[in-house]
């Protein structure tokens, strides 16, 4: 238990059993489901915990409340990592009113069954408040950020946004680390296709004073919070974060490697402000597509794999284009020792893709780089650094 101010409590917990945070993210130090309280005259709690959590967030929240009993649970999002212990909390206090919107109660419905809640149900429109007492909240729908029931609520009283999903970041918060990068992962990673609606809601708060934000996962952040606001609008912008190049590549026998770790040589030599390279068979395959929109021009390369391109590099585009890949510069490295098909099946992935422009020269090795490839390169290299 941690006072967040005094009347605000954080009860969450630290989840250092978890290996990949839905089915499929890595998280090396763990995760953090949090969890809050609002104590005034009346008492609001705000979300749950993951299920493997049941007993020690009860105890955290009985250890708030002090004796006394909640009177709301204000249920933001109903992903089972922050609603599983729905059932359990009221079955502790059943005399609480569950507070959410249409779209919370019929997902509540899919995750519980019937949960006869009765008179203590409150469904609450984008935009309407709620009085504790002294403290007034009012809720925010954050709809596809990233669930459709996804809603902010906002205290008035003590300036603080409850930010459900987003600000938020892997890794628990007994691990000390930095927050940019885990959260830049985390965001590309689950919100990333969702911009359009991180903006509008961006939106929505510019007009409040915030002074702490309370997200369900990772630090409460309470100072310098342009910089976190800002972050969140160029990433939900498609915006350019930093200055630079990322390589991406896949190699078979080590050929195209040497082409994109060449290249990687020419920039910095050109000094280049940051070259970013990774092996898509061998890393986090989320911290490449983090790489990808945080940089403004990235390169591919690849070997033509069955007429089409290795598979790494197929799932690698899969994946940016699934978040809506937008406003880059993509140069290209393709290798093909008989018929060279990789810069076309790449030019033909990103169609659809808002604003992006393809470098010239395409680089074309056949089997291993020669003297023509070398001067490719060095073009390639210049072009980038324009």
């Amino acid at each position: 238990m941690k006072n967040i101010t005094n009347d605000i409590v954080y009860i969450g917990v630290n989840d250092h059993k978890i290996d990949l945070f839905e089915g499929q993210y890595i998280v090396p130090n763990g995760m953090a489901y949090n969890s809050y309280v609002i104590r005034d005259q009346k008492i609001a709690v705000m979300d749950t915990v993951d299920a493997g959590f049941t007993e020690e967030w009860l105890g955290n929240l009985r250890e708030a409340l002090d004796g006394r009993r909640p009177d709301y649970l204000i249920v933001q999002h109903m992903e089972p990592d922050h609603s599983a212990n729905i059932v359990e909390f009221l079955d502790e206090y059943p005399e609480t009113t569950v507070v959410g919107n249409a779209k919370t109660f019929n997902m509540m419905t899919n995750f519980f069954g019937e949960l006869d809640l009765g008179d203590r149900k409150l469904i609450v429109k984008d935009g309407e408040t709620l009085s504790l007492g002294t403290h007034e909240l009012k809720f925010i729908f954050a709809p596809l950020v990233h669930w459709p029931e996804v809603m902010f609520t906002y205290d008035s009283t003590d300036k603080v946004l409850f930010s459900a999903d987003a600000f938020g970041k892997f890794g628990a918060l007994d691990v000390e680390e930095d927050w940019a990068c885990e959260a830049r992962r985390y965001y590309f990673g689950i919100v990333g296709k969702f911009g359009n609606q991180v903006q509008a809601v961006l939106k929505k708060t510019a007009a409040l004073e915030i002074n702490t934000i309370c997200s369900l996962h990772g630090p409460v952040l309470t100072e310098n919070l342009g910089y976190y606001i800002d972050l969140y609008n160029t990433w939900s912008s498609y915006g350019v974060e930093s200055e630079g190049v990322f390589i991406a590549y896949t190699s078979v026998y080590g050929n195209t490697k040497s082409a994109a770790e060449t290249l990687r040589d020419k920039l910095e030599a050109l000094g280049c402000p940051k070259v970013a390279i990774a092996d898509l068979a061998r890393e986090d395959m989320a911290e490449s597509v983090e790489d990808a929109f945080r940089y403004g021009k990235i390169v591919l390369a690849t070997t033509t794999y069955n007429g089409g391109i290795f598979p790494f590099m197929k799932q690698f585009i899969d994946e940016l284009n699934e978040r809506n890949y937008q406003n880059r510069k993509i140069g290209i490295i393709e290798n093909g020792t008989w018929a060279a098909t990789a810069a076309r099946v790449i030019k033909g992935m990103f169609e659809k893709s808002k604003n992006i422009t393809f470098i010239d020269p395409v680089v074309s090795v056949k089997s291993s780089v020669r003297e023509d490839n070398l001067a490719q390169l060095d073009a390639l290299a210049e072009e980038l650094l324009k």
